[in-house]
């Protein structure tokens, strides 16, 4: 008896759907054909027609699929080893949202539903060929790139494992100055300062996976994606009188920590974007590492295998 694949479907929720039905505001500017929501509609029906298209692919293999949301896809939905293979449709945040939940060994495979508004970086596949992308997922024929994650702890208690793409700690305004302590520990080899005191709007910190976005646009390097380093971008760092900063910039090897004292009355730490946000007040220590529980994501596009990052077959 051929055993079924078991097949975690998490999709996104879009924009229409959250927002555009309801809103008195967006109904209205619907109505009045107003740029700023020009193509809420379109991206709908192409992220529908694409959700459609997956469902009934999968059903032509023969997998055993449930599908979630992805605001309701919590932790409960995703227990270790309950299925061969999560399916994430939607963008790059669809699938950052669910790699949250899923353990090191559980490949990921991401269908950007809608690319003409999604970058879909982390996407194998759009609807055109999302058949061929399931097909050869459930065969164990695509290969995967091993991502780093990166954990964070506050106060000495364990906030997040599954970082994926960075962090931001930053004043709890905008226009205010985030103002803090850095020191570095491990890896006693590294030459150079390894504590500063920083006046800045904040800084990025996270794994090769998020170099492309945010640390980058803020001047960071673009990392390997099978890099186990991670970087540290300072964004608008103050300095005084001329002085620079040791510490705007600064790769951690695998080893290494960043230990972080706040010394703000109000900060905050957002996680892989804005829905995962964590108060932080004068005095919490908070503390960055790379995780042991990376994570394997299938069929990476082109662009990616073309820059050299490695790759090898899934475990499926």
């Amino acid at each position: 008896m051929t055993v079924k694949p078991r097949v975690l479907v998490v999709a996104k929720r879009s924009a229409y759907e959250s927002y555009g039905q309801r809103a008195a505001l967006a109904k209205r500017l619907l109505a009045e054909r107003d740029p700023t929501v020009a193509r809420i509609v379109p991206a709908h029906e192409e992220h529908v027609a694409t959700l459609a298209a997956v469902r009934a692919c999968l059903a032509a293999l023969g997998a055993r699929t449930r599908f979630v949301r992805a605001s309701r896809a919590g932790g409960a939905w995703f227990p270790d080893g309950a299925f061969d293979l999560v399916v994430t449709v939607g963008g790059d945040g669809t699938l950052l949202a669910a790699s949250h939940h899923v353990a090191s060994g559980t490949p990921i495979l991401g269908i950007n539903s809608a690319p003409a508004d999604s970058v879909g970086f982390f996407c194998a596949a759009t609807r055109s060929d999302a058949s061929d992308a399931l097909t050869l997922a459930l065969r164990g024929e695509m290969r995967a790139v091993t991502l780093s994650r990166m954990q964070v702890v506050r106060n000495g208690r364990k906030v997040h494992n599954r970082v994926l793409n960075e962090a931001l700690f930053c004043h709890a305004s905008p226009a205010a100055t985030s103002r803090y302590l850095l020191q570095l520990e491990g890896d006693d080899a590294r030459e150079g300062p390894r504590q500063e005191e920083q006046k800045s709007s904040g800084f990025w910190i996270g794994p090769a996976a998020g170099s492309t976005a945010a640390q980058r646009s803020a001047g960071g390097r673009i990392l390997r994606l099978s890099s186990k380093q991670l970087q540290l971008v300072v964004r608008e760092p103050y300095t005084p009188r001329g002085v620079p900063l040791h510490l705007a910039r600064a790769l951690l090897s695998g080893d290494e920590r960043l230990v972080v004292r706040c010394k703000m009355r109000d900060a905050r730490l957002f996680l892989d974007g804005d829905h995962t946000m964590i108060r932080c007040r004068l005095g919490d220590v908070l503390t960055f590492a790379r995780s042991a529980d990376p994570l394997d994501v299938l069929g990476l596009p082109d662009r990616a295998m073309r820059a050299g990052f490695a790759t090898r077959p899934s475990s499926r």
